[in-house]
């Protein structure tokens, strides 16, 4: 069935239909209305998954997918437009110019954690670029998946735009087909078995991955706004956020202000699914990983855990080290570490000893720091006195970099990630250099030596 849809698509992709803008807008118009009329069933369906609140998911995904749509809407003439570039002497006279085209029949593989935005997102991304897509949301959320797929496929041409619903065996089943592209966003370990499979059939692949985001708090901070901010970004859908703050360095001489301070923010909030600001665990096998990760000796706020709700309270430890267990793996979860430096230059030491994360943040009024900071460490992208927010910036492309992923998307990145670029050179027939031609001579040797010559 499965490889019966991709067959179709390629057949579909291959009437030409999606290499004219107009219709590429028109279906995201579609696709943008199709949400707005389904709005409360997404609604409903996503309590039932997460206990997720209206007004987090529109903030945290509808809104952002409505902004991915309005931005290609705005800008995908300009995205498509064949762009002159300059010619060399070499190929004097002639024009050269790039033709972007869409790669062809994309899967995107979303991912449980925004289960809209993390699937709908790249595929509205691959739409613009004028490609086919299959989509496979993620089956732990059921609820989500079950209304992905009955929006999509009850309003859109199958050949052009389908949801296949289903676990490992469907995922494997399509991860090992022949697409012209495979977007996965998701965990370390399932990239690497979508990389080594995509590699079979040569086919390219972005790689929206994670990994342990560190934030920097030093001595010369705002401290109740950078609490404010790293609280609500570390908290935010219960930590189950990629680009979420994993653990904090805090300097020495602001260590025990931070904490009392990060208490009084936590405990401000109010955190409950009452209040509508925390959600569930994803399901018991994440409760479990996260409760093992929870040390009581270390544990100064929160801690409570609930099986049944699938609940845990915010949770602050401190002090750790870089040896407790929450420091082994992503937390993914309403858990922080806090960390007490010294010197940063042992601090970003101890950070680049693991791999490379997929955000990270440092909260600082200090230009020296800042700069050394980002400069020093190697990551996807962060912000600097702020946490998440850079997601919501179409302008900034988000992507990990080695173990936290490979590629970018959003906006125009997110439309560079489905195009290939073909590179002309248009000639006249009017005139021709004699250059390349036999016979070989020492005069023509010296010019092309002219030509190629590098001051």
């Amino acid at each position: 069935m499965n490889k019966n849809i991709l067959t179709t698509q390629k057949e579909f992709y291959r009437t030409q239909a999606t290499r004219s803008t107009d219709f590429r807008k028109s279906q995201l118009k579609k696709l943008k209305r199709v949400l707005k009329e389904n709005e409360s069933r997404m609604y409903e369906a996503i309590y039932l998954d997460f206990k997720k609140s209206e007004f987090d998911t529109y903030s945290s995904e509808l809104a952002l997918i409505y902004a991915e749509i309005n931005d290609a809407l705005n800008n995908l003439d300009y995205w498509s437009r064949t762009k002159r570039v300059g010619t060399n002497l070499l190929n004097f006279p002639a024009q050269s110019y790039i033709i972007p085209e869409p790669l062809g029949s994309c899967l995107v593989l979303g991912a449980w954690n925004y289960p809209y935005m993390l699937s709908i997102n790249p595929a509205v991304a691959a739409l613009a670029a004028g490609c086919t897509v299959v989509l496979k949301p993620s089956e732990l959320p059921k609820n989500t998946s079950r209304v992905i797929a009955e929006m999509i496929n009850d309003n859109f041409d199958i050949g052009f735009f389908h949801v296949i619903e289903g676990g490992v065996e469907e995922t494997t089943e399509l991860i090992n087909q022949k697409w012209d592209k495979i977007f996965f966003t998701g965990s370390v370990p399932v990239g690497k078995i979508i990389y080594q499979s995509a590699a079979k059939n040569l086919v390219p692949v972005t790689l929206e991955l994670g990994g342990k985001s560190p934030a920097i708090v030093d001595e010369t901070c705002n401290m109740a706004m950078s609490v404010k901010r790293l609280v609500w970004g570390k908290f935010m859908n219960s930590g189950q956020t990629c680009i979420s703050p994993d653990y904090v360095l805090v300097h020495k001489s602001v260590a025990d202000q931070f904490v009392e301070q990060t208490i009084k923010e936590i405990e401000k909030s109010a955190y409950s699914f009452d209040n509508c600001n925390l959600v569930q665990i994803i399901n018991q096998k994440n409760l479990n990983r996260l409760k093992a990760m929870i040390d009581p000796k270390r544990v100064v706020h929160g801690g409570e855990v609930n099986e049944q709700e699938r609940y845990i309270s915010p949770t602050v430890m401190f002090p750790c080290s870089y040896d407790d267990v929450a420091m082994q793996e992503e937390i993914f979860g309403p858990i922080l570490p806090v960390i007490i430096y010294e010197d940063l230059d042992a601090a970003i030491q101890e950070i680049n000893k693991r791999e490379k994360p997929l955000a990270a943040y440092v909260f600082t009024k200090s230009k020296r720091v800042r700069k050394k900071v980002l400069s020093e460490i190697s990551f996807g992208g962060g912000g600097v006195n702020e946490t998440i927010m850079h997601i919501a910036n179409s302008n900034l492309p988000h992507g990990g970099v080695g173990h936290s992923g490979l590629g970018t998307y959003h906006g125009e990145h997110g439309f560079r990630a489905f195009t290939h670029y073909k590179s002309i050179i248009d000639k006249p027939t009017w005139f021709e250099l004699s250059l390349k031609y036999f016979p070989q001579t020492p005069f023509k040797l010296k010019i092309v030596k002219q030509i190629f010559r590098i001051k």
